[in-house]
């Protein structure tokens, strides 16, 4: 007879924020920055693709690295709880009309057979995957700490964060309710557009106890598939500040902060990589939710700013600035 927790079946669920393939122009100037300047361990690399990770993932990897001539996002990817919620995801598309590719095991290095598919209206292509590798590090570069996968270096970003994406304003509202109600991420804190109190300006959402593993925004040319940063979470708020400090010295374009945001009451510093010109966050802080029956918080328009910017530098939407810089993503096939 099957244990308790086994007579229930909940259905097809996302685990965690997984990894992102960044295409870059410069892979070298890439590397420089997240291998030797962030800390990461280049784990793999097989010609024009690095895999890295942090120093507290013990799995093959969060990032990956794509030498191309468009610096593009290839794949925003999440693993998934079971190996057969793979297989429930498909058949769920599928019946939604959404058209699924099946990825074999090692498209990606180190990683097993997956589904990729474009989220309906954002255009976003998202990867889902079970299993993964989860290989020791060199030797000269082993922690004693067990739960460390290496030495802490660089900056020493510990593991990957979240990622926010950006759609259109006229399809906001259909694509985040799809990420809930089909991927089943929670609505932890939400904002309207000002001049359009209907329609969502962002949304913070997550599937683990943080506040956000995925948030989306509205995009303020209108456009779709559109990545505003990757997220890489550091120890504490003195980590921060010391990248903040280290970068400020060395040709890196920087974007704003350090600050922190009321929504999340995460620490953040914004800064550009040099090979691809993706946005990064440099993150530390941030509270945990573990009330089951949490309700969305709401920031209106007269609080906004303090959630955006609680202290420090105050982040710059205004038309053709840095703060409004996106990146754009692949298509379903690439």
């Amino acid at each position: 007879m099957p244990v308790f927790s086994e007579q229930f079946d909940p259905g097809p669920q996302i685990a965690q924020c997984g990894s992102i393939n960044l295409g870059t122009k410069d892979i070298e100037k890439s590397l420089w920055f997240f291998r030797d300047l962030l800390g990461m361990e280049e784990v793999e690399r097989h010609g024009n693709v690095a895999y890295l990770r942090c120093f507290q993932e013990r799995i093959h990897h969060s990032l990956v690295l794509t030498q191309q001539d468009e610096a593009v996002v290839n794949s925003y990817s999440f693993r998934v709880k079971r190996p057969q919620d793979i297989d429930l995801f498909k058949q769920e598309f599928q019946r939604q009309g959404i058209e699924v590719v099946d990825l074999p095991a090692g498209h990606e290095a180190g990683r097993g057979a997956a589904i990729r598919f474009l989220v309906p209206q954002g255009e976003h292509p998202f990867e889902l995957y079970y299993d993964i590798d989860k290989p020791a590090a060199p030797a000269e570069m082993r922690s004693k700490l067990p739960s460390n996968s290496s030495k802490r270096r660089g900056l020493a970003v510990r593991r990957i964060d979240h990622m926010n994406i950006q759609t259109s304003p006229a399809t906001i509202n259909q694509t985040e309710q799809w990420i809930r109600e089909t991927l089943g991420f929670k609505r932890r804190e939400f904002a309207n557009l000002p001049d359009k109190p209907d329609t969502l300006m962002a949304s913070w959402l997550s599937v683990t106890p943080q506040v956000h593993d995925l948030a989306i925004g509205a995009n303020g040319l209108g456009k779709t598939a559109q990545l505003h940063h990757v997220a890489f979470n550091v120890q504490d708020f003195s980590d921060v500040l010391t990248a903040a400090d280290t970068i400020r010295d060395l040709e890196i374009s920087y974007g704003v902060g350090p600050g922190k945001h009321g929504i999340g009451q995460a620490m953040y510093l914004y800064v550009f990589d040099p090979g691809s010109d993706h946005r990064v966050e440099i993150y530390a802080g941030g509270y945990l939710i573990f009330d089951p029956d949490w309700e969305a918080i709401e920031w209106k328009r007269s609080t906004l700013p303090d959630g955006m910017t609680w202290y420090g530098d105050p982040i710059d939407t205004s038309t053709g600035s840095r703060g409004r810089h996106t990146t754009g993503s692949a298509g379903l096939h690439r």
